[in-house]
């Protein structure tokens, strides 16, 4: 997979030379090529903003060099790619789609993908409108809050989405019971020394029996995310749980609704639902 970031603080990327994301790059599995928005300026100044077209506060992303800079990773790509390479824009803001494990698992799915990091008010919306004509842009919300800019977002994405293909992780098992996969929170983990601080490992992780480990584990993930996630509960299939699963669920105040969905019971206290 290509990554190509363009940003008008490029040592705000250097983390991506660390860590699996680091090891994965060193070994091919994936290329982050990093962009300096202001090397696409032609004022002694490098400007890349100016005041917002109506008025306000703070100040908009310039159009040209955001044209510029995304004519050149798109030229540079497809000498790397081939000329019928299409990347997707990902443009973080916080008026975006939310960012969820299932857009992670989309993203891993294409060959190339391009991060427009925008900072002040944000980028100006022709940027968006003009590179739709070309390949399509998605803009992604990390969450319902405001950070500085999309450096973060990006560090984000390109950690999510890269831990997805195949080589980067030393056991794909992992991504297989991790929070978020089938819809759950990850259960409790634990390791050495079984007590610590006169607090005990639950005695089912001592016991060797793998069947009563993995009933635990899934009781554990549906327990947390009813106590955490009420609004991924509500969006589970109910066609997908089992007969252990829906009384767990029950003892929680979660009981099958109409359209095969779950819904909490009258009465039941989200509150009180221990972790």
């Amino acid at each position: 997979m290509r990554v190509d970031i363009v940003t008008i603080f490029p040592e705000y990327l250097a983390p991506l030379e660390l860590s699996l994301i680091g090891r994965a790059r060193r070994a091919g599995l994936l290329e982050v090529v990093v962009h300096d928005l202001r090397d696409f300026t032609h004022d002694r100044h490098r400007t890349v903003d100016d005041a917002p077209m109506g008025g306000g506060a703070g100040m908009v992303m310039r159009p040209e060099p955001w044209g510029e800079a995304l004519e050149h990773v798109l030229a540079q790509g497809r000498a790397a790619l081939g000329e019928d390479a299409v990347p997707v824009l990902v443009v973080p803001a916080p008026s975006g789609e939310p960012f969820r494990q299932s857009t992670a698992r989309e993203l891993a799915a294409v060959p190339w993908i391009v991060l427009a990091c925008g900072r002040y008010e944000g980028i100006d919306e022709r940027v968006l409108v003009d590179a739709a004509r070309r390949f399509p842009v998605r803009p992604l919300s990390l969450g319902d809050y405001v950070i500085n800019g999309g450096e973060v977002a990006a560090l984000v994405v390109v950690e999510a989405v890269g831990r997805l293909l195949p080589g980067v992780l030393g056991n794909a098992g992992s991504l297989e019971e991790e929070s978020h996969e089938g819809g759950l929170l990850e259960y409790p983990v634990y390791t050495r020394p079984a007590t610590w601080r006169e607090l005990d490992v639950p005695p089912v992780l001592l016991s060797g029996h793998h069947g009563q480990v993995r009933r635990w584990r899934r009781d554990e993930q549906l327990r947390r995310t009813a106590a955490r996630r009420a609004d991924l509960v509500a969006a589970l299939d109910v066609a997908t749980l089992d007969g252990t699963d829906l009384t767990v669920l029950a003892d929680l105040g979660w009981v099958p609704g109409d359209g095969g969905r779950l819904v909490r019971r009258l009465g039941t206290d989200p509150a009180a639902v221990a972790d």
